[in-house]
């Protein structure tokens, strides 16, 4: 049979396949034949139903100087899986291992891994390491002291992520809510160094007309609550607040106060999805260039406030045609 009917005959094949992140022997034959037909990486990857990234790290973990092999594919994939079939536990051995590296010759959890993973020996993973790390921190011990950037490189919580009572998920958002259509705003808050000092900041993504306020209470839930709606309120009338859109951050539990207020819903993105509120993140980045992380950041009135914010209103912005905000935004809501 020739190569183009092999691969059309797998190709029909996998048609209900659903995505997996490991892929099987036929899977691996179907790949060989589309590289012989020089398909694409994106192609491939359509027709056996998988990410793109599953055909690279397969390519890569198990091609050869020669090409791809199935067969040879396999082997190593086989390998692998026999390899890593033994369970692996924080036993007292890997314990021990792991400490020894990290207050003898400061490895890192991955350099651990990698190290015992090319000697044969028995390892947990990276996660599990730092796991431990965090657990002996959590005891008085000192072994966090030991890595590179003493945990500090990991932003997000550790699994103490309490959601929002009566909270609205982004996926049940309207889907007219695209950024094209006026009236759908997002949500957020700015902070100096210290987390003492906020500011709140609002930004309406069609026009891209933004607002900041002082926070002189800080973060309390009530109060944002309140300045959102003293924010917002005077274009609730004219159909200018038709959505919200705000991360997770316990300050916005009062939603529901802000809703009722405004006549509109409040939508939260996923947890530590910040993308999902780009128009916001931006906005957030050009103030910080007046507004940096620093004692100056508690300094500013309400009138310099208000002043920083018709400047950033009065300048033209590519997305919206070099238009100036604070006009786009008032034509549309006088519309």
């Amino acid at each position: 049979m020739h190569g183009w009917k092999k691969v059309g005959i797998f190709a029909a094949s996998f048609q209900k396949v659903t995505k997996m992140g490991q892929l099987n022997q036929m899977q691996r034959y179907a790949i060989s034949l589309y590289l012989k037909e020089k398909k694409t990486l994106t192609y491939i990857a359509q027709q056996l139903n998988v990410n793109k990234s599953t055909i690279s790290r397969e390519l890569k973990r198990n091609g050869g100087r020669r090409g791809y092999s199935w067969r040879r594919a396999q082997e190593l994939a086989d390998l692998r899986k026999e390899r890593l079939r033994e369970p692996r536990k924080m036993c007292g051995q890997v314990r021990n291992r792991i400490e020894r590296y990290m207050r003898q010759e400061q490895l890192s959890p991955e350099q651990i891994v990698g190290l015992c993973r090319n000697k044969g020996w028995l390892m947990v993973s990276k996660s599990a390491i730092y796991n431990h790390i965090r657990k002996d921190r959590d005891e008085g011990g000192d072994l966090w002291t030991h890595c590179r950037f003493k945990l500090k490189h990991r932003k997000r919580p550790v699994g103490k992520y309490s959601p929002i009572k009566n909270r609205v998920g982004i996926e049940h958002r309207p889907p007219e809510a695209d950024g094209t259509r006026f009236g759908d705003w997002e949500l957020d808050l700015m902070s100096d160094s210290e987390g003492k000092n906020f500011k709140l900041t609002l930004v309406e993504r069609s026009s891209l007309f933004s607002i900041i306020r002082n926070l002189p209470h800080g973060k309390v839930a009530t109060e944002v609550a309140k300045a959102v709606v003293d924010a917002l309120l005077p274009f609730k009338r004219g159909g200018g607040v038709k959505t919200i859109t705000t991360d997770n951050g316990t300050e916005f539990c009062e939603h529901e106060y802000i809703s009722r207020r405004l006549g509109t819903q409040v939508y939260f993105t996923n947890p530590y999805c910040s993308w999902e509120k780009g128009c916001i993140e931006n906005t957030n980045m050009l103030y910080r260039q007046y507004l940096p992380r620093d004692p100056s950041f508690a300094l500013w009135s309400d009138h310099d406030i208000l002043e920083l914010q018709h400047k950033l209103n009065r300048r033209p912005r590519k997305k919206i045609g070099f238009e100036l905000p604070y006009r786009k935004f008032y034509l549309s809501l006088h519309s």
